[in-house]
């Protein structure tokens, strides 16, 4: 059965055209001296080396080897496991890839810069998404889905001046956003400095963790009980440690247990002040540490410290034991895991109650004033990011003429307005 045909918002006069016709499969199976490529979001379709090269992170090749793996030319298309949400990516080196992926070769008429910005629009992708039903994460966008979708197709000339005048407006306001997370990761630092620095005026003798209170673990968790949030008490897995930090308390879970199954698995019930951090794996090495906000039970990948409060303030304990490097209390292994005796043999500044809890009220207010500003600097690249993917439909689509809005100045305004804004 034929797909229906389906038209992206494209202005008036704008000439158009279903993908089909711009479009075909490529099936040529890979070449001898083929790279082997990588389907991004981030960065398109490019060799794996690069890949790793710009972003550290590792990619699996093939042990099997190409042989069956698809040829891509540079300015190819890629259909991705990914395209429902991110859009089709444009090749910027040729190589091959996955047969689970669909090259799509431009025909005639074709400019790849016009069609970059195109199929990877928040218009596109949307209007994609609809074409599928049941699509479900993992399962890849067939070239039908893709194939009577109509899209504008200016002249080749028209196409070239959208995709100089995105390249232009989308660098600077890619600019503005990489400042501004500069920002972020400087204010972050900045807490870190400061804590650091509180702690380092601290005039106290030390303590040992294992004074202060005890570690306990969690219990196993059997399958056919999670899921079921309507029971008295929370269980909490590696998951919740998301809510981590200062005055972050975890309290709801999506998983809960009844005290007689509580019983029944033999889990502890903690009290609301236990300090719940990750035992195993690399959510050890993270580091986080998260507070329970009420009484609960953990899963067996989580510790628990359960806090001596006659001695020390659970908040302070919790600022004391972010500053652990995790790296130094694993077990040797190839799974990471904590080593109990090297983490109960750490030592902590510890003042008077009263010097713990006036240090905490000065990191509150730190962290508060910083957060005021991460909340302001955040919003602020959030607009830029929705002012970014509005800019380039109203172009793709032919909402706005390029050249008068390059001569009016329009982007540079729309800025200067989002700035104040941010400023007020």
């Amino acid at each position: 059965m034929n797909e229906p045909f389906l038209s992206l918002p494209i202005a008036k006069g704008i000439p158009e055209k279903r993908a089909r016709f711009l479009f075909r499969v490529r099936s040529e199976k890979s070449h001898p001296d083929d790279e082997q490529l990588a389907a991004t979001q981030s960065h398109g379709v490019l060799s794996q080396k690069r890949y790793m090269e710009m972003t550290g992170n590792k990619v699996v090749a093939a042990l099997a080897g190409t042989d069956n793996f698809n040829h891509v030319e540079q300015d190819d298309f890629v259909i991705s496991l990914r395209t429902f949400e991110g859009g089709i990516e444009r090749a910027t080196e040729s190589g091959c890839i996955s047969p689970a992926y669909t090259v799509l070769a431009p025909l005639r008429g074709v400019e790849p810069g016009f069609f970059h910005y195109l199929l990877k629009s928040k218009v596109f992708i949307s209007h994609l998404q609809t074409t599928v039903t049941g699509i479900r994460d993992g399962k890849s966008v067939k070239f039908e889905n893709f194939a009577n979708i109509v899209l504008p197709h200016p002249g080749l000339e028209t196409q070239r001046r959208i995709a100089d005048f995105l390249d232009r407006e989308t660098a600077r306001i890619d600019l503005l956003i990489e400042k501004k997370q500069q920002l972020l990761a400087l204010l972050e630092e900045k807490v870190r400095s400061d804590i650091h620095g509180l702690f380092q005026s601290l005039d106290a003798e030390t303590w040992r963790i294992r004074h202060l209170g005890k570690v306990k673990n969690g219990a196993g968790f059997p399958v056919d009980l999670q899921g079921d949030p309507s029971n008295e008490i929370p269980f909490f897995k590696v998951k919740n440690l998301a809510a981590n930090g200062l005055d972050q308390r975890i309290a709801a879970s999506d998983d809960t247990i009844t005290k007689e199954t509580a019983r029944t698995l033999g889990a502890s019930v903690f009290p609301a002040g236990t300090i719940v951090f990750a035992k195993i794996g690399a959510a050890l090495l993270l580091g986080r540490f998260s507070m329970l906000g009420t009484e609960g039970c953990i899963d067996n990948n989580l510790a628990a410290f359960v806090v001596n409060k006659r001695l020390v303030d659970p908040d302070y304990l919790l600022l004391c034991l972010e500053r652990f490097d995790m790296q130094l209390m694993v077990q040797p292994g190839a799974v990471p895991s904590l080593s109990t005796e090297k983490f109960i043999n750490r030592s902590v500044p510890l003042p008077s109650l009263e010097g713990q809890r006036g240090l905490v009220e000065l990191i509150r207010r730190e962290v508060q004033r910083n957060g005021r500003i991460v909340q302001r600097t955040q919003v602020s690249i959030d607009r830029l990011k929705e002012y970014r993917s509005a800019l380039i439909t109203a172009a793709v689509t032919g909402q706005i003429d390029v050249a008068s809005h390059s001569r009016s100045g329009a982007t540079e305004l729309k800025l200067d307005a989002l700035q104040e804004e941010m400023d007020a």
